[in-house]
This record gives structure tokens, sequence and C-alpha cells, in this order.
């Protein structure tokens, strides 16, 4: 896992996570109802001030935000 993974899974469990539930990098976030249309938003937005980069809607969809994978997977590609 590389440091923005560990920047994103933080962000999830410590915002998302109840105690004792334990994801990892490639744990479901919206299809196992963990992350929601409203805190998918507010990561998104977390993502865009963290980095200083703007996530386009269509490259923010529910089948990119699932997992920490796919999310660090979206900024890497943003940022070049």
């Amino acid at each position: 896992m590389d440091e923005l993974e560990q920047t994103i899974l933080d962000y999830v469990i410590d915002e998302y996570i109840e105690d004792g539930e334990e994801i990892g990098v490639e744990s479901p976030l919206i299809s196992a109802g963990i992350v929601d249309s409203f805190s998918m938003v507010s990561l998104k937005t977390f993502l865009e001030r963290r980095y200083k980069i703007s996530i386009p809607d269509d490259k923010a969809s529910p089948e990119a935000f699932d997992n920490v994978k796919s999310i660090a997977q979206v900024v890497r590609d943003i940022l070049g």
C-alpha cells in the first residue's frame, strides 16, 4: 500500500467506519453500504482539497469510488 492509498484508507476509517470494523484497500465501500452518495461527495471534496485537483463528476462514479485502490487510481490519473 502506498502513501496515497493509506491517506484514503485513513480518511474512510476515520469518517465512516464504526469501531471494530476492519477494511482494506480492496474492501467494497459503496456496494457494501459503508459510503453513500453524500459520503462520496465528502470524500471527493477531501481529495480535491488535499491534492489540489479537480475530480470530474464522470470520474467520480460509484464504480470508481467503490474501493480505496480504485479511488487512488482516479487520483493518480488526474495527478499524471
